[in-house]
Formats: structure tokens, C-alpha cells, sequence
């Protein structure tokens, strides 16, 4: 098919797209002036952008400050500027001032590429750790299970990493998010999945924790996850905790966390107490409490001071058990396409947000109607002004304690589709994003994490996509489900796997129960594709149709692990052959999405058979080093590097 040009206008909106049928769409008129008073603009006038604060350059290359000015580095110290950036700045964020003018320049200096991982090829699991459940769970699997299925997979399994769900927090109310994707914030974490019993001084309270605990692991014996629950029994113990021994703030490394995170913390804190307050989230709160700069909110900041100070410690707690977890293995973090509109994140930023628009789907062959998914993006042209700050700290607060970033929705970070509130998204709108600059600043927080990053790019990829993540060393997706090709021929530079948490299990598909469920809650399931899987599935792995399916996911891994990919992953969902997939798109409460813990608790899981045959599947691969697909820059010098 041809591909026409399209054109993009000074706010990032483009004229048209080409859609899922190869058809080129325009923009409907109304929804382009829909997504202008979004940003807010004009629509009859809309004012030009204004110059970008902000550069980014990679490392060495040549960049014209166009004056003379001193360049303030990150880490210290100040280079006298002719015009041109030396070659020998380092990686880091840095400030122009030019000797004209007061308006200084964020300069932000970045490596070539993402890490790698520092094996040539691993494997590794794939979960929603709220589903892993071991006897010492409060109905929810936690950190504690986290470090617990880290230690087994590594010492016994010979696993590279973990993927995990998101780990972000929801709002702090109920009813519990259940939906790790759509998160308040993207900074900040979930203390639901926090191990009460690690806590500093748990041991000595005695009896009241322990009822608490008695009623929460009782939770276990239910398979779906009752968050609201959950939610009531741990805060009730982690406020027992706070009064008795957590007040205490002469623990240094509170101390530290909280001069690390700065304002960020106590603005992220102040919030959480605000959405108790109000019981709801900012958008619906009284006009005095909507921004986080309001007279207002400091004097109910200074008023409720002590419960201010408790979210900051759910937080440091959070930190330090995600720090014990990811000590033997990389634990790869997954970051969503967005935030809650009603959140921390967009209640923080709503100058640099269209709150007014959520990020979306075109409508494609899977889905006719598209896709809203009540997500509200970044105004590329405010982001810019805002030297890209908020998505800096979005990205590193992510990769804090992670040996690995996934993505979601990577093509995110060069175009979204808007779809205007009260619109269909038939009727919606690509913007298109500073990619080259997103991607720099994720190379460059890559660098100082040292973390590998994958790039979820899945779906509709536009032309060119996957060569500027190729340049960048962040690695694609491959599945089985998907991929025409048999494993042996995926690319390199990439994490292959056989299917992921929306979409169904390799027990589910083989059985017929993945269809059975989508006909029992009322969908139409998109049967001749689904056959098409299986045909895929029984083609590769040489089985017959009335093969086991405990048989079926074994062979299915061994072909997987003829990927040349550096990274393989299976998920615990097919090494238990469980046959309800996580979540099931286009539902609601008909299905319980992301709610639903694995049918055998860790302790089971550690002995089960099944879980031992596919990593040993995955174990079989050629370890030898081949030439890398590409060569990231971790050499560079960082001026701020930890």
C-alpha cells in the first residue's frame, strides 16, 4: 500500500492517518478544534507554540547554542560557551545561560543508546504480582513474595529477570483501582503490596497485628482478590505501626529518602491526605484544593502534618522492600501509557496535561468501534516548555530499584490518538511527540540505572517506528501468537515470548476455555483468529490436537527458546496451565480483570513440576555471544551518574 505524506501543525496534531484497513483517514475538522481548546488554545486563534526551552543532544554530536553563555553541569562546576557544545560535555541535565538575554537553555546531554543486558541472552518470568500468593500473604501477593519467587527463580531456575505488572500507586481510597494501568501516579507506588511483617518493629506489636493478620491471610482461600479488603486490613496495620514505632523519624534513611525525592514527595503526600479528605479524587474536590500551588492546600498541609508525614513513610517502606526483592535478580518495571485523571500525577501537572481528552485506539479489525482508554496525555508543546520534566521523573522514579523498564505502548512516545471527551473514537485525533528527545531521555535514565528497556510494539506500527527503537537499543516484542515466523527466526533485539496478560493462555486457547469464557460473559469472540493461534500453536510444537496441554505449553517454551532474542519469558499464568487469562479487553465487571490470584500459591508453585520443565525449556538456548544488533554507548561520561 502507499504511503501518503501526512502533515503535522506547530501543536503536534497531524491531517491525517492511515488506519488498520490501509485507508487514509483525515482529521474531522471539530475534533482537531476539540483537541486545540484541550490544550488550551484558541481554536479560532491559536497562538504558535513558544521557542523550546529545552535541547537534547547525544553525546558528542554537534549542537549550536547559537551565543556564547556559561553551561552550569549538572553535577557541578561551569564550562565557558562559544556557541558551539563541546564534544566532551557529560551525560547529564544541564543549564545555558547565553550572555544575551535571561532565558537559560536545559541542555540535556544523553548516551547513544539504551543498556543491555550484561548477559547475551536471558529468560525470565512474566506475572501480575498481585496473583502471586504464598501461605504469608495478606490476600494479595506482595514484595515479600516478590523477593521470595526472585530468590527461587534465580538460585534454582537459572532465570535473568522478572517482569512484573505496575507497581503504581492507585488513589488512596475505596474502592480500590484494580487496574494496574491506570494508575494516580506514575512516580509513587501502591503500599498494597507491602509485607506488613517487614516492616521496621512489626515483631513488637504482638497480638493486634497478629489478628490483622489472621484476617488477612484468610483472603487466601478466596481466588479473587478482594482489594477494598486488603486495603482496609493493611492500612489499618501499617497506621498501628505508624503510631507506635513508624512516628519515630530518627531513622536516617527516612531521612535520606526524603531529601532524595524533595518536593515531589510531600506535594505526591499532601494529595494522598487531600483524597482521604475529600474521599474522592481532585477533580470533584472544592476550587481552593484543585492545585497543588493553592493557599489552601499549604495551610491544610501544615494542619494535617502528621498524616502528611505517614504517606511519605508508605512510600520509603515501599522503596526499601522493592530494593531487598530486586537485589538477585532484575526486576523489570512496567510503565503505563498514562495516569488516572482524577490523580496524583495529573492533579501535580494539569498545565502540562489535556485534561479534557483521554488517549485512545482507531478502530482496527479487533476492536470496530476503537478504543478510549480515559488516559489524558501530555500537550507535547507544554512538556517542552516544562524541559521535559514530568516525563523525566515519570521514568526514573520507574526505574528506581529495576533492573529493566518495559514500556507499554511504546509508539506512545511518538504519537498518541486524542479522543475528545463526548466523542466517539471514530472521531479522534493523532498527535505526534519529540521522539528523538523522549528517547534520548530514557537512553540517558537507562544509563544511570543501569537498566535495559523493552519497548511493548504491539499492534499498528508505523513506518520507521521500530528502526529508531533498533538505533536506540530498546528491544521490541515478539509473540507466538502473532508472528506468521517460527521463533527461530525473530529478531535479536527483542523479548520474545509466547502471549501476554491480554490475551489468552496457552492452556486456555488449547482447551477451547478462553472461547467458552468470552461467549459466557457476552462477547464475540474473534474465532478465526483465535483458531489461527492454535493452528500456529499445534504447527510449531509438532503436537497432536488431543495433546495434554501441560504437554503443549512445554513444547511450546522449547520453541520459544530457539529465539535468537537476548530475552525469552514465560509466563507463571502457562507454567500453572491456568486457562483464564488476566485481562480480558473490552470488559468491565463481567470478567475480573486484573483480579484474580494463580490457582496454586507460591509454595506450590516451588514444587510443581511444570514451572521446573518450562524453565529448563528456556534454559536450553545457545548462551554463545553473537555480534549485538547494536552497540549502546555506556561509556559516557555522567556528571551525575549514582
Amino acid at each position: 500500500m502507499n504511503q501518503l505524506p501526512t502533515q503535522t501543525d506547530a501543536w503536534g496534531i497531524v491531517d491525517s492517518f492511515q488506519n488498520a484497513s490501509g485507508e487514509w483517514m483525515p482529521t474531522p475538522a471539530e475534533s482537531r478544534r476539540a483537541v486545540l481548546a484541550a490544550m488550551g488554545e484558541d481554536p479560532d486563534d491559536p497562538r504558535p507554540p513558544p521557542p523550546s526551552p529545552v535541547r537534547v543532544v547525544r553525546q558528542g554530536e554537534a549542537l549550536d547554542l547559537g551565543d556564547t553563555g556559561e553551561l552550569s553541569l549538572e553535577g557541578g562546576g561551569v564550562r565557558r560557551i562559544n556557541g558551539r557544545l563541546p564534544d566532551d560535555v557529560p551525560l547529564g541535565y544541564h543549564d545555558f545561560r547565553p550572555d544575551r538575554g535571561d532565558r537559560a537553555v536545559r541542555v540535556i546531554v544523553t548516551p547513544a543508546a539504551c543498556r543491555l543486558p550484561s548477559s547475551p541472552r536471558i529468560w525470565g518470568w512474566a506475572t501480575q504480582l498481585y496473583a502471586v500468593r504464598s501461605a504469608r500473604s495478606w490476600g494479595i501477593g506482595d514484595l515479600g513474595d516478590l523477593r521470595r519467587l526472585a530468590r527461587w527463580s534465580a538460585r534454582e531456575l537459572g532465570a535473568g529477570m522478572l517482569l512484573v505488572n505496575p507497581l503504581h500507586a492507585a488513589l488512596p481510597i475505596v474502592p480500590q483501582q484494580s487496574s494496574p494501568y491506570y494508575p494516580s501516579s506514575r512516580r509513587y507506588r501502591n503500599p498494597l503490596y507491602l509485607r506488613v511483617e517487614d516492616v521496621p518493629g512489626a515483631e513488637t506489636i504482638g497480638p493486634d497485628l497478629e489478628r490483622l493478620a489472621v484476617a488477612g491471610r484468610a483472603l487466601n482461600a478466596r481466588r479473587r482478590i478482594d482489594r477494598d479488603r486488603v486495603f482496609s486490613l493493611k492500612l489499618g496495620a501499617l497506621e498501628m505501626l505508624w503510631r507506635r514505632v513508624g512516628a519515630d523519624e530518627r531513622d536516617e534513611r527516612l531521612e535520606r529518602y526524603r531529601r532524595e525525592q524533595g518536593g515531589a514527595l510531600r506535594e505526591y503526600a499532601v494529595f494522598c491526605v487531600l483524597a482521604e479528605h475529600h474521599r474522592a479524587g481532585w477533580r470533584v474536590w472544592p476550587e481552593e484544593h484543585r492545585r497543588p500551588d493553592a493557599p489552601a492546600v499549604a495551610r491544610f498541609a501544615d494542619a494535617h502534618a502528621d498524616r502528611v508525614r505517614f504517606h511519605e513513610w508508605l512510600q520509603w517502606l515501599f522503596d526499601e522492600q522493592l530494593a531487598r526483592a530486586s537485589e538477585l535478580l532484575p526486576v523489570m518495571q512496567d510503565l503505563p501509557i498514562g495516569v488516572d485523571p482524577a490523580g496524583a500525577d495529573a492533579w501535580a501537572w494539569q498545565d502540562v496535561l489535556a485534561t479534557d481528552v483521554a488517549v485512545g485506539a482507531p478502530p482496527d479489525r479487533y476492536i470496530k468501534d476503537g478504543q478510549d482508554w480515559g488516559l489524558p496525555p501530555f500537550v507535547p508543546h507544554r512538556l517542552r516548555a516544562a524541559a521535559y520534566e514530568p516525563f523525566v521523573q515519570t521514568i526514573r522514579a520507574t526505574l528506581r530499584n529495576a533492573g529493566a523498564l518495559r514500556i507499554d505502548h511504546v509508539m506512545g512516545l511518538f504519537r498518541l490518538f486524542w479522543v475528545p471527551w463526548g466523542r466517539r473514537p471514530v472521531d479522534g485525533v493523532y498527535v505526534r511527540y519529540p521522539a528523538d528527545d523522549l528517547l534520548g531521555i530514557v537512553a540517558l535514565e537507562s544509563a544511570r540505572a543501569n537498566a535495559f528497556v523493552v519497548g511493548e510494539d504491539l499492534g499498528t506500527v508505523e513506518e520507521g517506528v521500530r528502526e529508531q527503537l533498533a538505533d536506540r537499543c530498546i528491544l521490541s516484542y515478539r509473540l507466538l501468537w502473532f508472528e506468521p515466523e517460527p521463533p527461530a527466526r525473530y529478531p535479536r533485539l527483542a523479548l520474545s515470548a509466547v502471549t501476554t496478560h491480554d490475551l489468552p493462555t496457552i492452556a486456555g486457547l488449547w482447551s477451547g476455555a478462553d472461547v467458552r469464557h468470552q461467549r459466557e460473559i457476552g462477547l464475540s469472540p474473534n474465532e478465526g483468529g483465535l483458531a489461527e493461534m492454535r493452528d500456529r500453536l499445534r504447527r510449531f510444537t509438532g503436537v497432536a490436537n488431543d495433546a495434554p496441554a501441560s504437554v503443549v505449553i512445554e513444547k511450546a517454551h522449547r520453541v520459544l527458546a530457539s529465539a535468537p532474542s537476548i530475552i525469552v519469558s514465560a509466563t507463571l499464568d502457562d507454567a500453572l496451565a491456568t486457562e483464564e487469562r488476566p485481562n480480558m479487553p473490552g470488559t468491565m465487571n463481567e470478567w475480573p480483570n486484573w483480579s484474580l490470584a494463580l490457582p496454586a500459591p507460591l509454595e506450590e508453585l516451588e514444587q510443581a513440576a511444570l514451572p521446573r520443565a518450562v524453565a529448563a525449556a528456556l534454559r536450553i538456548r545457545d548462551s554463545a555471544p553473537e555480534r549485538q544488533p547494536c552497540v549502546p554507548d555506556n561509556s559516557g561520561r555522567d556528571s551525575a551518574a549514582p
